[in-house]
């Protein structure tokens, strides 16, 4: 089949290699050292030589943006979901106590929209840059037929690396140890199924729908990018040993603290530490959620937990404060089986 054909067919293949080029500078701008090469080979290196590390081990993480990109395609804005992508992943990696070192991306299509993807890019690498990792490399696929018009889906694959001995696994947590909360930008990139199924299907608001209690229109407000908590953990942990660390992501603090409790552990949070984020308000008002379902399916305003012993309390918020890094004392360990209280 020749070129020609295969653009008859849905698949511009000039397209695609002009967008690599408009890329490639985002891309580079992302490099770290230890990048070996550029963009354009079947497969990306990176050298892991380092006086550093001692017995490095490997942290992995995948994730996509999942329907929150349904809110990208309303809007027409496609320069924060590629923040979100990255979030995901290198959130999900630092809990370890890794340094991400890289990330990967994939990007599929119906039909290339060169200036739709570059935005896309554009948010991927500002949100590599944040999490301090290269952006190594990527799979841009133009598929016809199989997603709508202006529609694509992403998905983001982040590798780090940690000393094995300094590894952070909860196995240290006791009872009477801390738990700090760092606070969200919003919904980040979870449960927006059921967000959408709220304000857009029951209440039949649009993108542009201003909603007394928030600042901004509801499209806005709902693209507002994941945080990224890679500096502020990998800075904390070179002053205070932090023994266990949760990435708030679908299921909420309910069901994502407990992956890192030790057996005889629980949690129990002080809901009144922290003031809620209006948005998660006016999505349990209109949508009629019960208490316990939003605990157990947003952030509620807290993206991460970080747990420190109590003695390292004071200097944990004073090196968070000095980061620049707001956080909250929002409970802490207790005997009994492992879990969540609120109180």
């Amino acid at each position: 089949m020749t070129q020609s054909a295969y653009k008859k067919a849905g698949v511009d293949v000039a397209a695609g290699n002009q967008l690599v080029n408009r890329i490639k500078p985002i891309v580079r701008s992302t490099f770290r050292p230890e990048v070996m090469g550029g963009i354009g080979g079947f497969a990306a290196l990176f050298s892991l030589q380092s006086k550093k590390y001692k017995s490095p081990v490997l942290v992995s993480g995948t994730d996509g943006v999942g329907t929150k990109l349904k809110i990208a395609f309303l809007s027409g804005r496609h320069d924060t979901v590629g923040i979100d992508l990255v979030a995901m992943c290198v959130n999900d990696v630092v809990v370890t106590g890794a340094e991400p070192l890289f990330f990967l991306d994939y990007f599929a299509t119906g039909k290339l929209e060169p200036d739709q993807t570059v935005q896309v890019i554009r948010g991927i690498a500002k949100g590599c840059k944040a999490a301090g990792c290269a952006l190594i490399g990527g799979e841009t696929a133009e598929m016809p037929s199989f997603y709508p018009p202006g529609e694509y889906d992403l998905a983001g694959f982040a590798v780090g690396v940690v000393e094995k001995k300094k590894i952070i696994d909860g196995r240290k947590i006791r009872p009477k140890d801390i738990l700090i909360g760092l606070p969200s930008s919003g919904l980040h990139s979870n449960a927006f199924s059921l967000a959408r199924a709220v304000f857009f299907e029951k209440m039949g608001y649009t993108v542009r729908t201003q909603i007394e209690g928030l600042s901004k229109p509801l499209g806005e407000v709902l693209l507002t990018p994941t945080f990224i908590y890679v500096r502020s953990i990998l800075n904390l942990i070179k002053s205070v040993t932090v023994k266990g660390a949760a990435h708030i992501t679908g299921g909420g603090i309910t069901e994502n603290l407990p992956r890192v409790l030790p057996e005889g552990c629980a949690a129990e949070i002080q809901l009144s530490q922290w003031k809620i984020p209006p948005i998660f308000k006016v999505l349990q008002q209109m949508g009629g959620i019960p208490h316990d379902e939003m605990y157990a399916t947003f952030n509620m305003g807290i993206g991460m937990i970080l747990v420190v012993d109590e003695v390292d309390l004071k200097a944990a918020m004073s090196t968070l404060k000095g980061l620049r890094q707001k956080a909250i004392v929002i409970g802490k360990i207790v005997k009994g089986r492992r879990g969540v209280r609120y109180v």
